[in-house]
């Protein structure tokens, strides 16, 4: 299984902080945001690593990730490999996993959204992934940020709405996604959203309707660092759990 973490965008939320590098490189504690969705793969088994991202930051990575020398496969022991790819324009999370198929080949692969910190580890769900498609889902109090999940009495998920303005629930789509490579036969044909981008919801959309989309609810902390607010919160978070574990291993 092969790793895609998406990198591009602007980060016009974050400026000025986004008009010296990309808001994926910017420190989130005592490491740059995007550490934080590599070790989330390199945990969990995945050892090759797509980044996508926009022309302008390419150096910028390169200068902090390099090939991924300094991280370590959980499986070998040996570097992972670290890749990059170039989306010229931001047209949607879709069109930016679009761009990785050369990179997937015929393996199944993850899709994490750069910006998204995610507490939880999903080892056991890659390890035990077969086919099809499986998202992870979280309440919130803002749904309407966020791809919104609708469940049935049986607690599969029949319907995912992006943004909408009055949602059915709580259950937003975190940004961490799990596919087999049928995604890419899925997404041929596929409209741009009234925003103008290719939307990963859609992509979902199509794995429910063929019946082949499972979830489940994370419990620890999600974060989506595309503000100063949730850039912060996350930050802080992050300082208590090093605080606790220093504390942890001292005692």
């Amino acid at each position: 299984m092969k790793g895609v973490i998406l990198a591009g965008g602007s980060g016009t939320r974050l400026h000025p902080l986004t008009k010296i590098t990309n808001k994926h490189l910017l420190p989130l504690y005592d490491k740059p945001v995007i550490f934080h969705a590599v070790e989330k793969l390199v945990n969990a088994g995945i050892d090759r690593i797509m980044i996508v991202l926009s022309p302008q930051y390419l150096d910028d990575f390169v200068s902090v990730l390099g090939s991924g020398q300094d991280f370590k496969s959980k499986n070998t022991g040996h570097q992972i490999q670290i890749v990059y790819g170039i989306q010229n324009e931001p047209r949607g999370v879709a069109e930016g996993l679009w761009l990785a198929k050369d990179f997937v080949g015929t393996e199944s692969m993850v899709l994490h959204l750069g910006d998204n910190i995610i507490e939880d580890d999903i080892s056991e769900d890659i390890a035990s992934f077969k086919t099809g498609a499986k998202i992870f889902l979280k309440e919130v109090s803002d749904p309407e940020r966020f791809g919104v999940a609708t469940i049935n009495e049986k607690k599969q998920v029949v319907e995912i709405i992006e943004k909408p303005k009055n949602p059915k629930t709580n259950l937003a789509v975190v940004g961490i996604y799990i596919y087999d490579n049928s995604v890419f036969k899925k997404m041929e044909g596929q409209p741009k959203s009234d925003r103008g981008e290719y939307e990963i919801t859609w992509v979902n959309n199509r794995y429910i309707e063929e019946d082949e989309l499972k979830s489940k609810n994370i419990q620890g902390a999600w974060f989506d660092v595309g503000n100063f607010d949730s850039l912060l919160n996350a930050s802080n978070y992050m300082k208590e759990k090093s605080i606790l574990k220093n504390k942890q291993a001292t005692s």
